[in-house]
């Protein structure tokens, strides 16, 4: 099938996204020969940049900011300053703005953050303190499967606030609207209704990433991301092969074990009957969770945010109140699209000029639809960024348009638009896709996508698990 088809390799990763690209590297660090197949001509999966609207005019087709990615323990490991990879970070982590014209932002200072809050200032202050001193412990804890805690105090603290839904956190917690509702934006990430058991959990993380290592943009684009650990893993010895579909494991060279970067119904395709009944059975029952109807713009000025705030962060949550925001996701939750979407913004081009043209910016923002929906959801993404920056739609140049489809068609791991590789609830968090987690029945075959834990983000833990599995089960030891 290609020039390498006679090459014996210990490894072969399917998928050059950030967790196939970590397995890939994981693997060459301990010795392996590894080669990694893409379908696409270029690689990075969902951190990829992209001029999507007029030259010169640079736009990350999908992830923006990453405060996972310089919060990933693994990541942390690797030398990705030496390959390319340079982070800029805004003043702020987010700003949260209001109708009145004011806002919220989350600064790295937890103190400084928490001056905001009013009469909430103390109980912010008690309920992230002890998470944000643990989380060089924690950060390990959670971002894995599923396991006994090497520091359980820590995870048990952090897991009684956790476990709780988002709203019923907030209410109980604050007595500011204005608080609960930038708790609510942080909780809205999960793309779940914010009424579940859990969702708390990713208002708690994000807020903690803040406060540790911030939000940052990768100067001159996600794709930067990408390819940085594949030049990584190209000085490890390993190889990368793009525009190749596998749709068979019989298209692969020979190899010790396969890792696939893939969801459950890409695996079913490829793996079809060679997956024992039972097996393809729960594959088949993964559920996906909710879309993502994404635009961006070019711009012949920045963004005219009504609350001075918003220039000072790189993410701009829209949404208002926390009822605004609860009842935008669990209309999504339940099928139907919110003429008020919560909607995720991102302004790459106030920080990193590389992005557009002298005087000119990007804009990129996404709101949540109901997996798989056709609903055209770009003038109401725009009366939410019109309503907190009045004037907004006078400066735009272009509009790029990416719906749920069209997700899926630029990268088949996205179903329905759902890019977090599956809903991420607590029955569908720690044992994804299945309580096998990384491995499946057939020997030396894994799963290595945001499908296994701990789910979505571009953070490479799970190709990193996956591909420590793999040395544990197919290769007599893990190396050292």
């Amino acid at each position: 099938m290609n020039s390498k088809r006679n090459k014996t390799y210990d490894a072969i990763v399917v998928g050059a996204g950030p967790n196939g690209l970590a397995a890939a590297i994981e693997l060459a660090r301990r010795g392996k020969c590894v080669c990694v197949y893409e379908a696409n001509e270029a690689i990075g999966g969902s951190a990829r940049s992209a001029p999507l609207t007029l030259p010169g005019f640079l736009h990350d087709t999908c992830s923006a900011v990453h405060p996972l990615a310089v919060g990933s323990p693994f990541f942390k490991t690797l030398p990705l300053a030496q390959y390319g990879l340079d982070f800029i970070y805004p003043r702020a982590a987010v700003a949260h703005p209001f109708d009145d014209g004011s806002a919220i932002l989350l600064h790295r200072s937890l103190e400084q953050t928490a001056t905001q809050f009013g009469v909430d200032a103390r109980s912010y202050t008690r309920l992230l303190q002890p998470i944000v001193r643990d989380w060089q412990i924690l950060a390990p804890e959670l971002l894995a499967p599923i396991h006994f805690p090497q520091h359980p105090f820590a995870v048990t603290h952090f897991g009684l606030h956790a476990i709780r839904s988002a709203a019923g956190l907030a209410r109980s917690r604050f007595k500011e609207e204005r608080t609960r509702a930038f708790f609510a934006g942080l909780a809205a990430h999960s793309t779940i209704s914010l009424d579940q058991f859990g969702t708390a959990a990713f208002a708690l993380v994000l807020l903690t990433l803040g406060h540790t290592v911030g939000w940052p943009i990768p100067r001159s684009g996600s794709q930067n991301i990408s390819n940085a650990l594949a030049a990584y893993l190209k000085s490890l010895g390993g190889e990368i092969v793009t525009g190749l579909r596998v749709q068979s494991l019989d298209d692969l060279p020979p190899s010790a074990c396969v890792l696939f970067d893939l969801t459950p119904r890409q695996l079913l395709q490829i793996l079809g009957d060679r997956l024992p009944a039972r097996f393809r059975t729960k594959l088949s029952k993964y559920r996906y969770g909710p879309g993502a109807f994404k635009l961006d713009w070019a711009l012949n000025g920045p963004v005219p945010w009504h609350a001075y705030e918003c220039t000072q962060a790189a993410t701009v949550h829209l949404g208002g109140s926390l009822a605004e925001i609860e009842a935008s996701e669990a209309a999504v939750w339940e099928g139907k699209c919110s003429d008020r979407p919560f909607v995720l913004v991102a302004q790459p081009s106030r920080f990193d000029s590389s992005r557009a043209p002298e005087g000119k910016h990007t804009l990129w923002a996404y709101c949540h639809v109901p997996n798989g929906s056709n609903m055209d959801m770009t003038e109401r993404i725009e009366n939410q960024i019109e309503r907190f920056a009045p004037g907004f739609r006078s400066r735009i140049l272009s509009r790029s348009v990416t719906s749920p489809a069209q997700f899926e068609s630029s990268n088949a791991n996205l179903v329905g638009g759902d890019i977090n590789g599956g809903v991420q609830t607590l029955s569908q968090l720690f044992t994804r896709p299945t309580i096998h987690t990384y491995r499946t029945p057939l020997d030396n075959v894994y799963i290595c996508s945001s499908s296994t834990p701990p789910g979505g983000g571009v953070h490479g833990m799970c190709g990193y698990h996956a591909a420590r599995t793999a040395l544990r089960k197919s290769f007599s030891r893990v190396g050292d």
